[in-house]
């Protein structure tokens, strides 16, 4: 219904949803989803549209509205849409396993971990969501990927011994992924480009580039070329200084063996 409001004020106001697209920045495809229904409209880019269409808040307030239909914060949902489509995804990791090299026991383990707990259904949806998401290292013709993951992370028995030696197990299964590289980062090192904490880099099939950072209560999707430049360059410093794919692959078998 927010996707079909907003078709109207935008047909009422003499913009196609290319030209509206080109004036609020968003895109065509942007508009096109949202009004699809495909896309939540965001309560910040509601008000930049009731802006834009003198809409006097219609959009603000019909999205102050929507129900919650599911267990994924409306913070997270847009990363998840540009997740899905990316051509290249890179990851530094310094808390859990990247949720797309998770295993179902391990996520299960994450989300029961949480406080306030999950009720048990709600971790069922949210296991399930994770897990799905790992189809898109198995496109037909999947996205260039790079993981950094601070050894802290592959040593800690999450979920238990069991889960623990299962995920270990996926780790090494998911390195030889066509063009997906799992690097360590070691223990040892005296200081790294990750202090400041976990990030993911994103780019889009139009080539735009995003990074998408992760708090306590909440995240942010950043698209200011900028700040991507910056979580750019510690990406790249973190892979030179982390273990090679070989290496990792030997410290996971090390680890196997000494289970």
């Amino acid at each position: 219904m927010v996707g079909a409001l907003l078709a109207l004020h935008r047909e009422a106001a003499g913009y196609t949803q290319s030209a509206l697209g080109q004036r609020s920045v968003l895109g065509e495809e942007m508009i096109a989803s949202i009004e699809q229904g495909r896309r939540p409209l965001k309560p910040d880019v509601a008000e930049q549209l009731d802006e834009l269409l003198d809409t006097k808040g219609t959009l603000s307030v019909a999205v102050s509205r929507m129900p919650e239909v599911d267990l994924v914060p409306m913070w997270a949902e847009e990363f998840l849409d540009q997740e899905r489509e990316a051509i290249a995804i890179s990851s530094y990791e310094n808390q859990v396993v990247p949720g797309l090299l998770q295993t179902e026991a391990y996520a299960e383990a994450v989300f029961r971990s949480r406080v306030p707990v999950y009720p048990d259904d709600g971790v069922v949806q949210l296991v399930q969501a994770r897990i799905d998401r790992r189809a898109i290292l198995h496109r037909r013709q999947p996205p260039i990927t790079c993981f950094v993951i601070w050894e802290p992370v592959v040593r800690a028995p999450i979920g238990g011994r069991d889960v623990w030696t299962e995920q270990l197990r996926h780790l090494l299964a998911c390195s030889e992924l066509p063009g997906l590289m799992l690097q360590v980062l070691p223990l040892e090192r005296v200081t790294h480009a990750g202090l400041n904490g976990p990030f993911v880099l994103l780019e889009t099939p139009e080539h735009q580039r995003l990074a998408y950072v992760e708090t306590q209560r909440g995240s942010q999707l950043i698209a200011d070329p900028d700040e991507v430049g910056i979580l750019t360059q510690k990406c790249a410093m973190l892979r030179s200084q982390a273990l090679t794919p070989e290496d990792t692959r030997e410290l996971l078998d090390r680890l196997l063996g000494e289970r």
